[in-house]
């Protein structure tokens, strides 16, 4: 019979064995269980290292609303190499980046921006866009929009390696005293969600990640910008995170584990890549010059702060050309796979060749360029560098004969800066990389935000991948800072609707007009038919649109693109 208890209630009444034991034991508080399966508490973790995540990191530990959170970054890499890197003053890495006006506005504001080596960037006023298929060009002209208001004057965007981003928001994460937040050479074994303990937490809904340290303690207190000591402390095996922000990359660990799909498609197109030396600017020489441009002349063009950029439909995509200091550039050109991985066959004398064909001769010639043997198979005995010679040989005779013969410069660019010359590229500099668009269906999940590529990727056509992922980094400190100061939960759903909302239409917004974009200059890509033709002159009238007839439609072009 189970026991009567009487003083408990006041009343007659019957109680188990059990739960009469349960209400006689001293009741516990919930704190944390001192099991060793018990993870550490972080209020931000991110997961990737890259300039997105770094950005976050360094805009939360700038700004005193955030300062104080306990977060964590988690990079696979080890992060003393991108903190030491240096080089060479008149070399530069191919992965560079045109950072707008906005990006580097927030990156002054958390101020990793001055820790950037300024004497490798480059900001530009003008670009001049135009088109193979048609004479029509666009130029886009920052200074002279500026100039009609009386405003001062603004720059496109700012040229800038990746390797020297990188290192200054690692120099500033560290100056902020916020070393020890960097995970470095530290893997993600296992996402999972948490378990409620009846002797501590309650982390059901948060997320655990375990942790694998693919480095010594001591390494990593160096890496972390920490002094080196005896005792480092070493890195958790398991943290619990009250948000978690995957900044990982399209193949995103993050993403998959709260389960948000993403959707997109390859291009079937590689970005060549590369860094190329130009014809060094001379301020004695005219700049209205014509027809007179000659790749071997004596007198060499100016070389403004300008980028360049030209549509090949035929050949896949834009050859782009982005000013870099001491008469360097960037290039990023666009095109089929079979195509790049023709140039990277090439000698280094023949790729200039073929960059200088790109940007100036019709798509016709430059197919017949892109046909010609990579090496001399004429004589079997002859040796690599005697191939190699005859390569260089062919293709910069075919394009000197075709200068000599051709007036392939659009009418309209002629009256402008026309496209500088190269005259060499730097060794080892040119790659390729496949292009492709994703999106994530959606920004957030309880306890889970995306920023950068993990939330989207995008093609190169406008310049504004890593603009998009520190706009997402920015806009996602900023939720922070405002749960915080508004008592709320940062990992909370509700929370996280804020930096959703702010981020997603424009995200999307971006990815699908770039894409478009691609796609319209795409079309009539298949040869020199009727429907090309037509394609082509309907896209060259578009661009006079845009270039003349429409007024305020440029400026307003401008301005959203900064």
């Amino acid at each position: 019979m189970p026991a009567r208890i009487s003083a408990l209630t006041g009343r007659s009444s019957f109680i188990c064995a059990q739960c009469r034991k349960a209400l006689t034991a001293p009741k516990r508080r919930r704190l944390l269980s001192t099991s060793p399966k018990t993870p550490e508490i972080y209020d931000v973790v991110t997961v990737g290292g890259g300039p997105a995540g770094l950005a976050l990191l360094a805009a939360l530990k700038s700004s005193p609303v955030t300062s104080h959170l306990k977060t964590a970054l988690i990079e696979i890499q080890d992060l003393t190499k991108p903190r030491q890197w240096s080089s060479p003053g008149d070399q530069f890495s191919n992965r560079a980046s045109s950072f707008t006006p906005s990006s580097v506005s927030f990156l002054e504001t958390t101020g990793s921006w001055a820790h950037v080596d300024q004497t490798r960037i480059q900001a530009y006023d003008e670009m001049q866009v135009w088109d193979a298929a048609n004479d029509a060009s666009i130029q886009f002209d920052w200074n002279a929009e500026t100039q009609k208001y009386n405003a001062p004057p603004q720059t496109i965007a700012t040229m800038c390696e990746n390797a020297n981003l990188t290192r200054g928001l690692l120099e500033r994460i560290v100056e902020l005293g916020a070393g020890s937040s960097l995970f470095s050479s530290t893997s993600v074994s296992s996402i999972e969600n948490g378990v409620d303990d009846p002797e501590g937490l309650n982390l059901s809904t948060w997320p655990v990640l375990s942790l694998e340290s693919q480095s010594q303690p001591h390494s990593q207190s160096q890496s972390a910008g920490q002094p080196p000591s005896d005792t480092p402390n070493p890195t958790p095996t398991n943290i619990a995170a009250r948000l978690l922000v995957g900044a990982d990359g399209f193949n995103s660990p993050v993403r998959a584990f709260a389960g948000i799909n993403s959707s997109g498609w390859d291009y079937n197109r590689h970005g060549v890549v590369a860094t190329l030396t130009l014809q060094p600017a001379d301020s004695n020489t005219a700049t209205d010059r014509t027809h007179d441009f000659d790749l071997f002349s004596s007198e060499p063009l100016p070389n403004r702060a300008t980028a360049y950029q030209r549509f090949l439909p035929q050949l896949g995509g834009p050859i782009a050309i982005l000013p870099l200091p001491h008469d360097r550039a960037s290039m990023v050109w666009s095109t089929t796979p079979a195509n790049a991985a023709y140039l990277k066959s090439l000698p280094p004398s023949a790729q200039v060749a073929m960059i200088n064909a790109a940007l100036r001769l019709s798509q016709t010639d430059l197919k017949y360029l892109l046909s010609l043997p990579a090496h001399s198979h004429s004589d079997s005995a002859k040796t690599d560098t005697d191939a190699d010679t005859d390569a260089n040989v062919q293709h910069e005779t075919e394009l000197r004969w075709r200068l000599e013969h051709t007036d392939s410069a659009p009418a309209d660019l002629t009256r402008q800066q026309p496209p500088p010359f190269v005259t060499g590229i730097q060794e080892n500099s040119l790659a390729s990389f496949p292009l492709r668009f994703r999106h994530a269906t959606s920004l957030i999940n309880p306890r889970v935000a995306l920023i950068g590529d993990a939330a989207h990727t995008i093609h190169p056509l406008a310049g504004q991948g890593l603009n998009l992922g520190l706009a997402d980094a920015k806009s996602l400190a900023e939720c922070i800072a405002y749960s915080v100061s508004h008592g709320m939960d940062v990992g909370d759903a509700m929370a996280l609707e804020r930096y959703s909302s702010a981020r997603f239409g424009r995200g999307l917004m971006m990815a699908g007009g770039v894409d478009v974009l691609n796609s319209l200059y795409q079309l009539g890509s298949g040869g020199d038919g009727m429907l090309a033709s037509v394609v082509g002159q309907a896209r060259g009238l578009g661009m006079k649109v845009v270039n003349q007839l429409v007024p305020g439609l440029k400026g307003l072009i401008m301005r959203q693109a900064s």
